[in-house]
């Protein structure tokens, strides 16, 4: 009996940390050129937020996150859309990268309102909490797509990459 309470303990301590230590995570954005910037908790709380009411794509529950438009955090991270994506830039993705080791792409038109009536975001939040250690800091949330295969959990870099 006192060896599961004190693994119950031990679980409830580890679980807390990762927590305090996701919370506090930051993330890398890294242009097409290379140069990579790195946005802090603070940066993204200070980004506009909204409240998303999606439903989960594996079992249709409803979910509520607190989000950024993922075109706010890559503008933050000197990545610019708007006009500028045209020509071969129209070729170019974000990869999404997570603490393990899964990736995702998304087209950077997919990310911009002038091309798509389509949303993109970065969630950092859910029913008014942070996200959990398994889920965050961070993830993304694409509330048009079917599957959630590009929902990424524990997201820790957004990087832009040229396809030719």
């Amino acid at each position: 009996m006192l060896q599961t309470v004190k693994a119950a303990l031990l679980e409830l301590l580890l679980l807390a940390l990762a927590a305090s230590c996701a919370g506090a995570q930051s993330l890398k954005v890294q242009s097409v050129d290379g140069t990579t910037v790195t946005l802090t908790a603070a940066d993204l709380r200070a980004l506009p937020h909204r409240v998303l009411d999606v439903k989960d794509p594996h079992d249709g529950k409803p979910l509520k996150f607190d989000a950024i438009p993922l075109k706010a955090v890559l503008e933050k991270g000197g990545v610019t859309l708007g006009d500028s994506l045209r020509g071969k830039r129209v070729s170019q993705c974000l990869l999404v990268e997570a603490a393990d080791g899964y990736s995702a792409v998304i087209a950077l038109p997919e990310i911009e309102p002038e091309f798509t009536s389509g949303e993109v975001f970065l969630a950092d939040g859910q029913d008014g909490k942070p996200l959990d250690a398994r889920t965050g800091p961070l993830r993304t949330v694409l509330p048009g797509d079917k599957r959630a295969a590009r929902w990424v959990r524990q997201v820790t870099a957004l990087k832009i990459v040229a396809v030719q």
